[in-house]
Formats: structure tokens, sequence, C-alpha cells
């Protein structure tokens, strides 16, 4: 068996430059299923391995060395599970949460907000292999960088791009200051030449065009240009109600207003994997029973389990609903998911709007836009836009029963 049977070429580029250059940091960056993961993986065994060495020379018992993430779920899925399945290693917490290997005390630290900062602090790293990077909160992940002390210490890093003034990119990816000493490689989908191509071809073809194929497919950092949804196209997604299946499933999604517009909108997923937005319901300076009343008439017309995921800024609203027997639920708003996922319906085709039930619908579309600086979509003309990210995204999720948050079912 050769090395080609085992990595890729971008990835043997990777090991040859862990195992031959001088740096204290090596970042991999790049396409989602590009293989950054797994070399990454394999380094981080070598680095307990180094480190267990170098800690016998130098008479250190317990090596301490980091292992980060943006939480402990997404360091078990990234990294145990996969040292699991890929190179056959089981690694169990002891009752400090603490992994041990090659006499290794591995410590997690999660870096998603800033309360990680408690884990990280307190001791002296002789490494850390930081999991999702662009994820981590700076603070966190400079003072990862300030407890990897000890001597030889080094970090490697893999993640998928963000917007190109992410500190991440500015801060160490593109800082070329000699003493810095950093090594990045940027991944595109091509390079995992293990991947099918039939698979790879399908992973484009239902990539969002625009912002989501150049980080997603391309691994570049780039910001959002233009409209969000650059593949709505309203000579093929707007339809008549008579073009619109009658056997679908039922769920809505709530934005609450007052001083600006409150939003209820209704989608149908039909058998062969496409959404129909089926109605919007628009309304400005309107109090609760006008929502509670309106979500009633859809109860009613679809029946009393329909799902109403909800707006959780305003939990008294929430509640409101819960109290009047309405199944509503605390949409999980995690804003750039949740646009990628509606966009992926439409750039496979498989999204439709009923042109008789919409109101402010194409009016928002249309002006709903990336911000340059934030690399998000602005904050203006999204009401709509909000109700349904929260009704497509969190109707398509798996673990949807986490967001329930009631007394009352």
């Amino acid at each position: 068996m050769s090395m080609n049977d085992l990595l890729t070429t971008k990835q043997q580029e990777v090991l040859h430059s862990y195992l031959a250059d001088d740096y204290k940091m090596i970042i991999l960056t790049g396409a989602i299923r590009s293989g950054k993961t797994f070399i990454d993986n394999l380094l981080f065994l070598y680095e307990l391995r180094r480190t267990a060495e170098s800690a016998k020379k130098r008479g250190k018992i317990h090596p301490q060395y980091i292992l980060a993430g943006a939480s402990s779920g997404s360091i078990q899925n990234n990294v145990i599970n996969s040292l699991r399945n890929q190179f056959g290693i089981e690694l169990s917490p002891d009752r400090h949460n603490h992994f041990h290997l090659y006499g290794v005390d591995i410590i997690p630290v999660y870096t998603q907000s800033i309360r990680g900062l408690s884990g990280a602090r307190g001791f002296d790293s002789n490494g850390a292999y930081i999991n999702e990077a662009s994820l981590a909160n700076q603070f966190v992940f400079q003072e990862i960088l300030n407890r990897c002390s000890e001597p030889g210490a080094r970090i490697i890093c893999d993640t998928n791009p963000d917007q190109p003034q992410h500190f991440l990119k500015t801060d160490y990816i593109d800082n070329e200051k000699p003493g810095l000493k950093t090594k990045s490689f940027r991944f595109t989908i091509d390079d995992n030449t293990f991947l099918a191509p039939d698979y790879i071809q399908q992973i484009k073809a239902a990539t969002p065009t625009g912002m989501f194929y150049d980080r997603n497919i391309l691994g570049l950092w780039v910001s959002g240009e233009g409209l969000v949804y650059r593949d709505f196209d309203k000579s093929k997604m707007v339809v008549p109600q008579s073009n619109i299946p009658h056997d679908l499933h039922i769920y809505c999604g709530v934005d609450w207003g007052f001083d600006h517009k409150g939003v209820i909108t209704v989608f149908g997923d039909d058998n062969q994997g496409s959404v129909y937005l089926l109605h919007e319901y628009t309304s400005q300076f309107k109090f609760i029973d006008y929502w509670i009343n309106l979500a009633k008439k859809l109860q009613k017309q679809y029946g009393h389990n329909l799902t109403f995921w909800a707006d959780s800024a305003r939990p008294d609203n929430v509640t409101e609903f819960q109290k009047a027997g309405i199944n509503c639920r605390n949409a999980n708003k995690a804003r750039m998911a949740g646009v990628e996922k509606v966009a992926e319906f439409m750039k496979q085709g498989k999204f439709f709007v009923n042109s008789d039930g919409i109101d402010k619908f194409l009016d928002e579309i249309y002006q709903y836009v990336w911000d340059e600086n934030t690399g998000e979509p602005k904050k203006e003309n999204d009401d709509v836009m909000d109700s349904m990210r929260y009704a497509i995204f969190n109707e398509h999720r798996q673990n949807k029963t986490q967001f329930i948050n009631s007394r009352y079912f």
C-alpha cells in the first residue's frame, strides 16, 4: 500500500510541511468535505506522540495538550468519533472530562463563546489542536495561544472560510511577519480525490450560487455581494395555487413585530423534497391577540398539531401562544445556517411560492442583501425573510425537539 492510497496529494503536502518545516502554527482552511479534518486528526496524533517524547526528555510526568472546538459536541463529532472510526483509537473522558493518550493529558477547551476562557486558563500546554477555528471567540483563541508556552509547543487548526476580515484571516493566514511562523493551506472540494466524482458534482449542483459556493466548494474567504438569494427565479418559482400539490406536510414560521412588521408564513413540503410558501400574513401595529386568532384559524385549517417556529426574542409572545393551545416552539435562529438551508432549496429548484398567497415576500426578497462589513445579511427588509428562515431551517433540522420550551406541551 502506497501513500497515495492513504492520503490525497494535498494531505501529503500538509504532512510533508508538518514534518520538514519550521513553524509555530499550521492552519488548514477551505471547502467542506475536502479532507482538512482527517489530516489534522492525524497531525494531532503525531503531536501527542511528540509531546510525550519531549516531556520524557525533560522529566515532565504529566504533559498537557489542548484540544479545542466550538463546543463539546463538535469536539466529539469531529475529533473523538473520527479518531475511533478512522484510526481505531478509543478516547473516553475521565471525571474531569479530560482525555488521555500516549501519557498526555488532553484538556478540552470550548471556543464558541467567551465562557471558554475559564477552561483555557491556569496551565501551560505543549500545544493545541483547534478544530473549527473560525468559530472561535477571538479572546479564547488568543488565550489558547498564550497557554502554549512549553518548549517547542505548536498549534494546528482547521476551519471552513468566513468573511475576509475575520481575525483568523487577517491576523494569522495573511500575516507574513517572520516571527509568527504560520503555515496555511487552502483546500477545495476537488482536492479530496477519495470522493466519488458524481458525489462532488451533486454537492456542487446543490450549493447556492455566490458566497456559499465560493466558501464551501472553492474554499475562499469571501463576503457576499448583492442579493442574498441569488438563485431565486420568479419566473419559475412563483406559481399559481393550481400548481401546488394537496398532500403536503404543513408548518409555520413566526417573526414577532409591532413597530416593524410581524409575519406568519405557512409552508408545505411535498414527498419529492420541495418546499412551498403557501401563505404569508404580514401586519403592523398588531397586538398578540391578533396573532393568536390567526394561528387558531390556521390550526383549524391544517390541524391542531400544526407547528409554529417562532422568534425566541419575545418569550412572552411564545408563552401566550402556548397558553392558547398553539404548538409554538422557539426557533434555532442560526442566521447563516438558516439562510444557507433556504438557499439550497432555491438552488436545487425545489422552492415554490403561491402567487395568490403572498403580500410582502417579493418586495423583501429583492431587497434582502449582504452586508459587506459583517458578511451576513443586512438587518433590513427581513421580516418575511426571518419568518421563512425560522420555518424552513428548523423544520429540516434533525434534533428539533430540543427547541421545545413550554410548560404547556
